[in-house]
């Protein structure tokens, strides 16, 4: 018989501003469950991200059914769970935590949710070469999404050089050689990607309401580039503006961040969301979040 009541979390920094706890409350409610969505930032308690495995031990002793895990500790988590997802496992982050049977399976719905936002906003983007800036945990989510959905050749490039070279690798052991390579950042590098590609994602913290900021030089933007940023809050960074005022097409976070929530949901309670009234509800809730500033 399945439950009809759930207790769900969220694990990481910063998290404040974050909009899941109502999306997933809101869809519960429709679908006549009662969920419990807390927030656990680990600056809040002072924590260091390396903690993050007594976090969830924690939330499972206490009786929580689920976590969601953001930045910085979706890779850091992968060491404290008893199993992986095999998607989980390709990427070696985890977004998602589901509490059964006394074991902490890791999840990673953030591929699936970057590739469904995708589609939906620039269906017609060319994806012959990419440029991804941040090997992070969200960036191996993104670079998977764009490999997946067809991407020839994508360039990732992070402020640590061997942390591209380790996703880079990874990518090209699981898609083939010839469709990741790594390059070290910096303004020189970029402008040489940048001109030879068809598109950029940001997947580093940059943008956010606690990193303020381009993630690059705004003269870097080219009409024929689209853009799409992993950041939601706010959901026009800095990097966003400086696209649309260039030309380029863009995609802010937002479908990321909800279609990631549309997966979780359906793990965590084993019934099928309705995206599209999550949708809704994320640009309502963006929309009020904004107004209050």
């Amino acid at each position: 018989m399945a439950e009809d009541s759930y207790l769900v979390g969220l694990i990481g920094s910063g998290i404040g501003p974050s909009l899941s706890p109502a999306l997933h409350e809101r869809e519960a409610d429709r679908q006549g469950l009662r969920c419990l969505y807390r927030l656990i930032d680990i600056d809040v308690l002072g924590v260091a991200p390396e903690e993050v495995g007594r976090l969830v031990r924690a939330a499972r002793e206490l009786g929580f059914d689920g976590l969601n895990i953001t930045h910085p500790c979706k890779q850091l988590v992968v060491e404290h769970l008893d199993a992986l997802s095999p998607q989980a496992e390709a990427l070696g982050a985890v977004n998602t935590v589901v509490f059964r049977d006394g074991r902490a399976t890791g999840h990673n719905t953030d591929v699936t949710g970057f590739a469904a936002s995708f589609a939906r906003g620039l269906p017609d983007a060319p994806l012959d070469h990419v440029v991804q800036l941040g090997a992070g945990g969200a960036g191996a989510a993104v670079a998977h999404a764009l490999l997946t959905l067809g991407a020839g050749r994508i360039t990732v490039v992070d402020a640590l050089p061997g942390r591209a070279e380790t996703l880079a690798a990874a990518l090209t052991a699981h898609f083939g050689d010839g469709r990741a390579a790594a390059a070290p950042a910096g303004p020189d590098t970029l402008a040489v990607l940048a001109a030879r590609a068809d598109g950029v994602v940001h997947a580093t913290p940059t943008g956010m309401a606690h990193h303020p900021g381009l993630p690059f030089p705004a003269e870097l933007l080219d009409p024929r580039l689209w853009v799409a940023e992993v950041v939601y809050r706010p959901l026009e960074t800095e990097l966003l503006r400086a696209a649309r005022a260039a030309g380029c097409a863009t995609l802010d976070g937002g479908g990321m961040a909800v279609f990631q929530a549309v997966d979780a949901f359906r793990l965590f309670t084993g019934r099928e969301p309705d995206a599209e009234r999550m949708l809704a509800d994320f640009a309502a809730l963006a929309g009020a979040a904004g107004t209050r500033g």
